[in-house]
């Protein structure tokens, strides 16, 4: 399976959520963060990113008679690059776009399920407006905000701090 594959699925790309930020689990721990997912598929898919060396063993200890494997993303493996990005067809756009607002949408069910959300006190937002760009005012928007989310993504746990799922979704609109 390669790496595109591989990472454009949502079950998967939920695993790789709940590893980011240099995070620990076990695949127990994760099946609790994806409860509306069966444990059998966290388990399939976790093994698949773990052979795929997405995924990483860094502590193995017994517990009952089997052996619990603590993992950790590979931060250099879940990224697709803009090689790979450029090599992307029509369909493959589709499917990684589709796969990310499915992730997407399971992980906002995820928080709205939990004891005590609150949307509001937590600025929970979502917002779609469109922006009438050139392409060197759409190129210069996006490397602002790439350099705001490089400012933040050196951030580790502690501090106060929880982990946000941010997404950013922009593309051309058909409006004249």
């Amino acid at each position: 399976m390669d790496m595109l594959e591989l990472l454009l699925h949502p079950v998967r790309l939920r695993v790789v959520f709940a590893l980011s930020g240099e995070s620990v689990r076990t695949t127990a721990e994760i099946c609790e963060r994806l409860s509306d997912v069966p444990k059998t598929s966290v388990y399939r898919h976790v093994a698949l990113l773990l052979e795929a060396g997405v995924l990483e063993v860094v502590a193995e200890k017994r517990v009952r008679g089997a052996v619990e494997r603590h993992y950790r993303l590979r931060q250099d493996r879940v990224t697709i690059t803009p090689e790979m990005g450029a090599t992307m067809s029509l369909q493959d756009h589709r499917a990684g776009f589709a796969t990310a607002m499915a992730a997407l949408l399971a992980e906002f069910n995820a928080y709205l399920d939990r004891p005590g959300a609150m949307p509001y006190d937590d600025a929970v937002a979502y917002r779609q407006g469109v922006l009438w760009l050139d392409d060197d005012e759409a190129a210069e928007m996006l490397e602002e905000l790439r350099a705001v989310f490089a400012k933040r993504a050196a951030n580790r746990r502690g501090d106060g701090r929880r982990p946000r799922l941010v997404s950013l979704v922009q593309f051309p609109s058909d409006q004249a």
